[in-house]
């Protein structure tokens, strides 16, 4: 099961935290609002107040021993780097954040941040998505039921051709594209070989893309 901590439960932070649960992921949401805390706590695995922008009350939190950490403060650029910088000093191997313009978002790039949104671009239920994804490179929700991922190819899948593979009649799921190196070949033909390093544009409903996942 992946972990991720949220830190910051505005509307943007709480639907992250949310959606990571509804997923099946374990979440730890932190915020220094008491009434935004009991308000996504029981959605949530466990929920804190706490002060991000102290480093050692993250640590005491057990920050570092998670996947992942989302910071979703998005009002206060001093706020938000602070919390960055001590994630990332605590070792968190992916730091993702919430900026609100495109100088924020440029100001967490260079402190290290490892994915930068800006919620008018980018939704809060597809970054969950795409975070609690296995191996998922990115996510895009076409419909309730249906999506597109960018997934590394599957070990099992090297060197052999799509007609060998039998994707479709096995999974359920269409490549639509395959990206190798710079270069990237559209609706590729059935004697397509899938090679080392290949990263596989594939479209299919929930079921059939968790399936792809597990490879």
């Amino acid at each position: 099961m992946k972990s991720y901590i949220v830190v910051g439960l505005g509307r943007f932070g709480t639907q992250v935290a949310r959606k990571l649960y509804e997923l099946g992921c374990e979440v730890l949401a932190i915020d220094s609002s008491t009434a935004k805390v009991q308000q996504v706590s029981n959605e949530v695995t466990h929920a804190v107040v706490a002060d991000a922008r102290d480093k050692e009350v993250l640590r005491a939190l057990g920050a570092k021993e998670f996947d992942c950490a989302v910071v979703a403060i998005g009002d206060s650029l001093a706020d938000s780097v602070l919390a960055t910088m001590n994630l990332k000093e605590l070792g968190i191997s992916k730091v993702v954040c919430k900026a609100s313009d495109e100088t924020h978002r440029q100001v967490l790039k260079k402190l290290g941040a490892d994915q930068v949104v800006i919620p008018e671009h980018e939704n809060a239920d597809r970054l969950a998505k795409s975070l609690a994804s296995r191996n998922v490179l990115d996510y895009i929700e076409l419909s309730e039921d249906y999506g597109i991922i960018e997934v590394p190819a599957p070990g099992a899948w090297l060197n052999k051709s799509l007609i060998q593979l039998n994707i479709r009649a096995k999974l359920g799921v269409n490549i639509l594209a395959v990206r190798r190196g710079g270069e990237i070949t559209v609706s590729p033909c059935a004697d397509f070989c899938i090679l080392q390093g290949d990263i596989l544009v594939v479209l299919g409903d929930t079921a059939a893309l968790n399936a792809m996942q597990k490879l």
